[in-house]
């Protein structure tokens, strides 16, 4: 996002003879004091079921740019203009590290597999269906001039669900399953669509075959892995550069200023060699918060916690209440050359493609993720697919940004264009008030009022413990034969694989890891900090 130049409608407002843009300084006080109102207007809505700070922050960024086109007699709403690199540079990073490093990691790990399956494949399944029913139906409605490149992205486009909005509308504490399974696919979802976006725009659509979906999916592949690792990597090198150095000891501020600038560093090399950024500093977020943190001092564990879950704040209410201004886009209505009818078909026909194409992996995926499952506490009943469902209708700002990637040209962007985006914005308003709004009373209505309760992992794995007891027990009755001391252990992990897996990784992690990258219980701290006692207990 980028401020107004000379030539916008605004600067007549204040005249200055400041060295300082006078649009730009409007632009600023303008966008603070709404990022101020939202704060204030969300505290006051703290317990109101029906909105959260998305939506308020949505229908503040309309009504400012009703306000700015009454103002500017209806020439234009616009303080700022999109720009969808500052977008993923600047406001998204933020907001998936402190996701990745807030995020409760065994209930994520738990529902891994889950997430995986609806993240990815889902959002191929999606993707197809999308694709091909705009392409068949956009012709009906009239839209033409749209080649089978534009067809592709809108599909990539729509499959990308809102993860921010989710972190608005479900609860970690309340609906613990839901948070993990429909943010944890909203992060997968996100680097899916954007790595399938990204493929898109470079496939060669003259010379298609076979191969090119072959193709297509050994490119999302090493994307996916490739990212994964380098935010892993960065993550440890940042633990391993703490603990080793104990740079605390004498400047808590540069091991605070040294955890953000590598976790953001982590982001920009990935967008520097053509990796998914979003996965990478997702994953950095999460290495970071089982190394990392506890390697710095009591006081900087406080500070960033609180510093990471702020900066994140306020980039999440910066986009929602730019979407909602610039919905207001008078200069893109005027450009569409689009009747309301024709703009609200398309618009409803991308809603319905949405609609339908989650329903059609979700409930089925979901059922054949149940056949895998023996536990009933670990299976997707009806009930929550519902909810699944519904809560990933959501599209955000990752859809406008990769709207404008697609479909606008600079200056001069054709009327099918300038519809198409504007139907985008459409979609992603709609989805956000009405689905994000209904969300919190629907699960209340399905689910129940006590849900955080009777969702619970507690119950759904034995303790590490148990799976202790049971490995010795193993490796006694079948010291005399190795093969069957594997094929016990082997029939153990297929009984209890989640809390098998954790077991054995909290070995590995214990042994080999946390004496090289530190984490809990390796750096000095006061047993009588609030972290220290944390630690101790999380221990026992």
């Amino acid at each position: 996002m980028s401020f107004l130049n000379e030539s916008s409608p605004i600067p007549f407002l204040l005249q200055s003879s400041s060295t300082f843009n006078t649009s730009t300084v409007i632009a600023i006080t303008v966008f603070f004091t709404l990022l101020c109102a939202c704060i204030v207007i969300g505290h006051l809505l703290e317990e109101n079921r029906w909105a959260n700070e998305s939506i308020t922050a949505l229908l503040l960024g309309l009504v400012s740019g009703a306000v700015v086109l009454v103002v500017s007699k209806w020439h234009s709403s616009q303080i700022l203009v999109f720009s969808e690199e500052l977008f993923f540079i600047y406001l998204l990073p933020p907001i998936i590290f402190n996701a990745g490093f807030q995020v409760k990691k065994k209930r994520f790990f738990k529902n891994f597999s889950t997430i995986l399956l609806f993240g990815v494949l889902g959002t191929v399944i999606s993707f197809c269906l999308i694709s091909a029913g705009a392409f068949f139906l956009f012709k009906k409605i009239g839209v033409s001039n749209l080649n089978v490149q534009d067809f592709l992205a809108v599909g990539a486009i729509l499959s990308a669900t809102d993860s921010v909005c989710t972190l608005q509308v479900l609860s970690q504490d309340e609906t613990p399953f839901l948070y993990s399974i429909v943010f944890g696919e909203g992060v997968v979802n996100d680097a899916t669509s954007i790595v399938l976006f990204n493929a898109v725009q470079s496939l060669n659509f003259s010379n298609l075959s076979a191969m090119t979906a072959l193709s297509l999916l050994g490119t999302f592949l090493y994307l996916f892995f490739t990212s994964t690792a380098l935010g892993i990597g960065v993550g440890l090198l940042s633990a391993y550069i703490i603990k080793t150095l104990y740079i605390g000891r004498h400047s808590t501020d540069r091991e605070i200023a040294i955890m953000m600038l590598m976790a953001y560093l982590s982001y920009m090399i990935a967008e520097l060699i053509n990796l998914s950024g979003i996965l990478t500093v997702f994953f950095c977020g999460i290495v970071m918060s089982h190394y990392t943190w506890h390697n710095i001092s009591e006081s900087s564990r406080i500070t960033t916690k609180h510093a990471f879950a702020t900066i994140s704040f306020i980039a999440e209410t910066f986009i929602f209440l730019y979407v909602g201004m610039d919905a207001l886009d008078i200069d893109k209505w005027k450009e569409s050359k689009a009747s309301a009818g024709t703009s609200i078909a398309v618009s409803s026909t991308l809603m319905a493609l949405v609609l339908i194409g989650r329903a059609a992996f979700v409930f089925p995926l979901a059922n054949i993720s149940n056949l895998v499952k023996k536990r009933e506490g670990e299976k997707i009943d009806c009930r929550r697919q519902f909810i699944i469902w519904w809560a990933g209708l959501m599209r955000g700002a990752v859809t406008v940004a990769l709207s404008y990637n697609e479909f606008s040209e600079g200056e001069s962007t054709s009327s099918v264009q300038s519809l198409m985006i504007t139907s985008t914005i459409i979609v992603v308003l709609f989805s956000t008030v009405v689905f994000g709004s209904v969300t919190k009373p629907l699960i209340e209505a399905v689910l129940g009022r006590n849900v955080g309760r009777a969702v619970s992992d507690a119950t759904d794995i034995p303790s590490l413990e148990d799976l202790r007891i049971l490995f010795l027990e193993n490796g006694e009755e079948n010291e005399d034969s190795n093969n069957s001391r594997k094929g016990s252990n082997f029939r153990l992990l297929m009984r209890h694989p989640t809390g098998t897996v954790h077991y054995l990784w909290r070995k590995f992690d214990d042994k080999f890891m946390r004496p090289v990258f530190g984490g809990r219980g390796f750096v000095p701290y006061d047993p009588g900090s609030p972290s220290g006692a944390a630690d101790e207990n999380h221990q026992q």
